[in-house]
Protein backbone atom coordinates (compact mmCIF):
# COMPACT_ATOMS: atom_id res chain seq x y z
CA UNK A 1 0.00 0.00 0.00
CA UNK A 2 3.01 2.25 -0.02
CA UNK A 3 4.92 2.77 -2.95
CA UNK A 4 9.03 3.24 -2.80
CA UNK A 5 10.75 6.24 -4.95
CA UNK A 6 12.43 4.29 -7.48
CA UNK A 7 13.76 7.20 -9.11
CA UNK A 8 15.67 8.99 -5.89
CA UNK A 9 19.63 8.99 -6.45
CA UNK A 10 19.57 7.89 -10.57
CA UNK A 11 16.51 11.07 -11.98
CA UNK A 12 17.13 13.31 -8.94
CA UNK A 13 19.03 13.76 -5.79
CA UNK A 14 18.09 11.38 -3.02
CA UNK A 15 19.65 13.54 -0.19
CA UNK A 16 17.01 15.83 1.41
CA UNK A 17 19.45 19.54 1.52
CA UNK A 18 20.69 18.32 -2.52
CA UNK A 19 17.33 17.79 -3.57
CA UNK A 20 16.26 20.97 -1.96
CA UNK A 21 19.20 22.60 -3.34
CA UNK A 22 18.42 21.45 -7.04
CA UNK A 23 15.09 22.32 -6.86
CA UNK A 24 15.55 25.86 -5.80
CA UNK A 25 18.30 26.57 -8.56
CA UNK A 26 16.10 25.07 -11.19
CA UNK A 27 13.18 27.74 -9.89
CA UNK A 28 12.55 31.22 -10.90
CA UNK A 29 11.19 33.73 -9.73
CA UNK A 30 8.05 34.41 -12.38
CA UNK A 31 4.52 35.77 -11.44
CA UNK A 32 2.37 32.69 -11.24
CA UNK A 33 -0.96 31.92 -13.02
CA UNK A 34 -3.87 29.36 -12.50
CA UNK A 35 -3.40 27.26 -15.11
CA UNK A 36 -5.64 23.95 -15.97
CA UNK A 37 -2.49 21.79 -17.30
CA UNK A 38 0.89 21.73 -17.63
CA UNK A 39 3.52 19.25 -19.82
CA UNK A 40 6.80 18.54 -18.39
CA UNK A 41 9.76 16.58 -19.26
CA UNK A 42 10.55 13.85 -16.84
CA UNK A 43 14.73 12.89 -17.48
CA UNK A 44 17.14 13.19 -15.03
CA UNK A 45 16.90 16.78 -13.57
CA UNK A 46 20.64 17.49 -15.07
CA UNK A 47 18.92 17.33 -18.11
CA UNK A 48 14.99 18.26 -18.22
CA UNK A 49 14.92 20.02 -14.42
CA UNK A 50 15.89 23.63 -16.12
CA UNK A 51 12.84 23.14 -18.39
CA UNK A 52 10.92 21.38 -15.80
CA UNK A 53 12.14 24.45 -13.49
CA UNK A 54 10.60 26.90 -15.60
CA UNK A 55 7.45 25.10 -15.91
CA UNK A 56 6.48 25.06 -12.28
CA UNK A 57 7.71 28.91 -11.93
CA UNK A 58 5.16 29.98 -14.10
CA UNK A 59 2.09 28.32 -12.07
CA UNK A 60 0.36 27.77 -9.08
CA UNK A 61 0.29 24.49 -7.74
CA UNK A 62 -2.97 23.64 -6.16
CA UNK A 63 -3.56 20.77 -3.33
CA UNK A 64 -5.15 18.09 -5.59
CA UNK A 65 -2.78 17.35 -8.61
CA UNK A 66 -3.75 14.25 -11.49
CA UNK A 67 -0.50 13.13 -12.77
CA UNK A 68 -0.71 11.73 -16.60
CA UNK A 69 2.35 9.56 -17.87
CA UNK A 70 3.62 6.84 -20.26
CA UNK A 71 4.00 3.53 -19.39
CA UNK A 72 7.76 3.00 -19.82
CA UNK A 73 7.28 -0.73 -18.10
CA UNK A 74 4.70 -2.61 -19.89
CA UNK A 75 3.37 -4.09 -16.77
CA UNK A 76 -0.07 -3.19 -15.24
CA UNK A 77 -3.14 -2.21 -16.75
CA UNK A 78 -3.86 -0.18 -20.02
CA UNK A 79 -4.64 2.97 -18.05
CA UNK A 80 -3.60 2.19 -14.77
CA UNK A 81 -4.52 4.59 -11.61
CA UNK A 82 -2.55 3.80 -8.70
CA UNK A 83 -4.59 1.86 -6.10
CA UNK A 84 -2.35 2.34 -2.74
CA UNK A 85 -2.59 4.79 0.01
CA UNK A 86 0.71 6.91 -0.03
CA UNK A 87 4.31 7.45 -2.24
CA UNK A 88 6.90 7.35 -0.10
CA UNK A 89 9.39 10.77 -1.48
CA UNK A 90 12.85 11.85 0.08
CA UNK A 91 11.19 14.84 0.78
CA UNK A 92 8.04 13.00 3.06
CA UNK A 93 4.85 10.92 2.19
CA UNK A 94 2.50 11.92 -0.53
CA UNK A 95 -0.92 11.34 0.14
CA UNK A 96 -2.58 9.81 -2.62
CA UNK A 97 -6.24 10.65 -2.90
CA UNK A 98 -8.16 8.04 -3.38
CA UNK A 99 -11.46 10.16 -3.97
CA UNK A 100 -9.83 11.05 -7.36
CA UNK A 101 -8.50 7.66 -8.04
CA UNK A 102 -12.38 6.53 -7.67
CA UNK A 103 -14.05 8.47 -9.18
CA UNK A 104 -11.33 7.85 -12.12
CA UNK A 105 -12.23 3.72 -12.41
CA UNK A 106 -15.98 4.79 -11.82
CA UNK A 107 -15.96 7.32 -14.52
CA UNK A 108 -14.00 5.94 -17.29
CA UNK A 109 -14.37 2.30 -18.62
CA UNK A 110 -10.80 1.11 -18.80
CA UNK A 111 -9.22 2.94 -16.08
CA UNK A 112 -8.50 0.02 -13.43
CA UNK A 113 -6.67 0.29 -10.18
CA UNK A 114 -3.41 -1.02 -10.02
CA UNK A 115 0.01 -0.41 -8.36
CA UNK A 116 2.43 -2.94 -10.71
CA UNK A 117 2.39 -0.46 -13.50
CA UNK A 118 3.70 1.65 -11.15
CA UNK A 119 6.19 0.03 -9.50
CA UNK A 120 8.98 0.88 -11.79
CA UNK A 121 7.58 4.26 -13.23
CA UNK A 122 9.65 6.90 -13.27
CA UNK A 123 7.87 9.60 -15.36
CA UNK A 124 5.68 10.22 -12.37
CA UNK A 125 7.77 10.26 -9.70
CA UNK A 126 10.32 12.82 -10.93
CA UNK A 127 7.92 15.01 -10.81
CA UNK A 128 6.24 14.67 -7.37
CA UNK A 129 9.57 16.65 -6.03
CA UNK A 130 8.95 19.64 -7.64
CA UNK A 131 5.26 19.66 -6.49
CA UNK A 132 6.18 19.19 -2.77
CA UNK A 133 8.86 21.45 -2.72
CA UNK A 134 5.90 23.66 -3.76
CA UNK A 135 3.24 22.63 -2.16
CA UNK A 136 4.00 20.11 0.78
CA UNK A 137 0.30 19.31 1.13
CA UNK A 138 -0.21 17.85 -2.15
CA UNK A 139 -2.40 14.64 -2.71
CA UNK A 140 -1.70 12.62 -6.15
CA UNK A 141 -3.64 10.62 -8.63
CA UNK A 142 -1.06 8.72 -10.37
CA UNK A 143 -2.28 7.59 -13.86
CA UNK A 144 -0.05 5.44 -16.05
CA UNK A 145 -1.34 5.28 -19.86
CA UNK A 146 0.38 2.83 -22.48
CA UNK A 147 -0.13 3.20 -26.21
CA UNK A 148 -3.84 3.53 -27.52
CA UNK A 149 -6.03 5.21 -30.55
CA UNK A 150 -7.11 8.15 -30.91
CA UNK A 151 -10.57 8.00 -30.34
CA UNK A 152 -9.86 6.10 -26.98
CA UNK A 153 -7.22 9.11 -26.27
CA UNK A 154 -10.09 11.33 -26.70
CA UNK A 155 -12.44 9.60 -25.36
CA UNK A 156 -10.22 8.77 -22.09
CA UNK A 157 -10.07 12.93 -21.91
CA UNK A 158 -13.24 13.97 -22.14
CA UNK A 159 -14.06 11.66 -19.10
CA UNK A 160 -11.27 12.83 -17.48
CA UNK A 161 -12.50 16.27 -17.31
CA UNK A 162 -15.88 14.99 -16.42
CA UNK A 163 -14.06 13.62 -13.19
CA UNK A 164 -12.43 17.27 -12.73
CA UNK A 165 -15.83 18.89 -12.75
CA UNK A 166 -17.40 16.13 -10.64
CA UNK A 167 -14.84 16.53 -7.67
CA UNK A 168 -15.19 20.38 -7.98
CA UNK A 169 -12.52 21.21 -6.64
CA UNK A 170 -9.12 23.22 -8.31
CA UNK A 171 -7.11 20.18 -9.78
CA UNK A 172 -4.12 20.73 -12.16
CA UNK A 173 -3.52 17.94 -14.53
CA UNK A 174 0.37 17.11 -15.18
CA UNK A 175 1.12 15.41 -18.17
CA UNK A 176 4.86 14.09 -18.07
CA UNK A 177 6.63 13.78 -21.50
CA UNK A 178 9.26 14.26 -23.37
CA UNK A 179 9.66 14.69 -26.97
CA UNK A 180 11.67 13.08 -29.95
CA UNK A 181 14.34 10.61 -28.62
CA UNK A 182 18.05 9.55 -29.93
CA UNK A 183 18.21 11.74 -33.33
CA UNK A 184 20.58 14.57 -33.60
CA UNK A 185 19.74 17.85 -31.60
CA UNK A 186 18.94 19.57 -35.53
CA UNK A 187 16.42 16.70 -36.48
CA UNK A 188 15.04 16.57 -32.94
CA UNK A 189 14.63 20.52 -32.87
CA UNK A 190 13.09 20.17 -36.54
CA UNK A 191 10.71 17.04 -35.57
CA UNK A 192 9.83 18.41 -32.33
CA UNK A 193 8.54 21.97 -33.92
CA UNK A 194 5.69 19.83 -35.77
CA UNK A 195 4.04 18.57 -32.56
CA UNK A 196 4.39 21.71 -30.12
CA UNK A 197 2.99 23.86 -32.95
CA UNK A 198 0.19 21.48 -32.38
CA UNK A 199 0.23 21.60 -28.80
CA UNK A 200 -0.22 25.31 -28.67
CA UNK A 201 -2.90 25.12 -30.86
CA UNK A 202 -4.69 23.17 -28.07
CA UNK A 203 -5.13 20.87 -31.21
CA UNK A 204 -5.34 17.13 -30.22
CA UNK A 205 -5.85 15.89 -33.52
CA UNK A 206 -3.16 17.73 -35.16
CA UNK A 207 -0.75 16.45 -32.36
CA UNK A 208 -1.64 12.56 -33.63
CA UNK A 209 -1.14 13.18 -37.41
CA UNK A 210 2.21 15.20 -36.70
CA UNK A 211 3.63 12.50 -34.51
CA UNK A 212 2.68 9.82 -36.55
CA UNK A 213 2.99 11.74 -39.85
CA UNK A 214 6.96 12.68 -38.68
CA UNK A 215 8.02 9.68 -36.73
CA UNK A 216 8.00 11.43 -33.78
CA UNK A 217 9.13 9.17 -30.66
CA UNK A 218 7.23 11.80 -28.35
CA UNK A 219 6.88 8.83 -25.32
CA UNK A 220 4.29 10.65 -23.47
CA UNK A 221 1.65 11.19 -27.04
CA UNK A 222 -1.12 9.41 -25.22
CA UNK A 223 -0.49 11.11 -22.19
CA UNK A 224 -0.34 14.37 -23.91
CA UNK A 225 -3.97 13.74 -25.86
CA UNK A 226 -5.63 12.63 -22.45
CA UNK A 227 -4.62 15.68 -20.93
CA UNK A 228 -5.16 18.78 -23.53
CA UNK A 229 -8.33 16.77 -24.50
CA UNK A 230 -9.62 17.59 -20.66
CA UNK A 231 -8.17 20.76 -20.23
CA UNK A 232 -10.36 21.32 -23.75
CA UNK A 233 -13.34 20.10 -21.96
CA UNK A 234 -12.57 21.98 -18.73
CA UNK A 235 -12.49 25.61 -21.07
CA UNK A 236 -8.78 25.69 -21.85
CA UNK A 237 -8.37 28.50 -24.03
CA UNK A 238 -4.72 29.22 -25.04
CA UNK A 239 -1.05 26.87 -24.42
CA UNK A 240 1.74 28.84 -24.06
CA UNK A 241 5.41 27.18 -24.97
CA UNK A 242 7.54 28.22 -21.86
CA UNK A 243 10.73 26.54 -22.57
CA UNK A 244 12.52 23.73 -25.09
CA UNK A 245 15.95 22.49 -24.66
CA UNK A 246 17.12 19.01 -25.89
CA UNK A 247 19.93 17.02 -23.42
CA UNK A 248 22.80 17.84 -26.48
CA UNK A 249 22.38 21.52 -24.27
CA UNK A 250 23.81 20.05 -21.11
CA UNK A 251 25.37 17.26 -22.39
CA UNK A 252 27.69 18.92 -25.36
CA UNK A 253 26.63 15.61 -26.85
CA UNK A 254 24.15 17.41 -30.56
CA UNK A 255 25.16 13.56 -32.54
CA UNK A 256 21.89 11.74 -30.07
CA UNK A 257 19.24 13.69 -27.91
CA UNK A 258 15.92 14.15 -26.28
CA UNK A 259 13.98 16.83 -26.61
CA UNK A 260 12.32 18.29 -23.70
CA UNK A 261 9.45 21.03 -23.72
CA UNK A 262 7.80 23.07 -20.72
CA UNK A 263 4.14 24.46 -22.00
CA UNK A 264 1.45 25.18 -19.85
CA UNK A 265 -2.30 25.48 -20.46
CA UNK A 266 -4.81 27.66 -19.33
Amino acid sequence: MERQSIAAYQFYPGDVSRLRGAIKAFLREEKREEALGIMVPHAGYVYSGKVAGMVYSRVKIPEDIILLGPNHTGYGERVSVYSGKTWKMPFGDVEVNNEIAELITDTIPFAKRDEGAHLREHSLEVQIPFLQYLKPSIKIAPITLMYSDLDTCLETGRLLAEVITAYSKKVLIVISSDMNHYESHEITKSKDKYAIDEIIKLNPEGLWKAVRENDISMCGIVPALVGIKACLKLGAGRAQLIDYMTSGDTSGDYSHVVGYAGIVIN
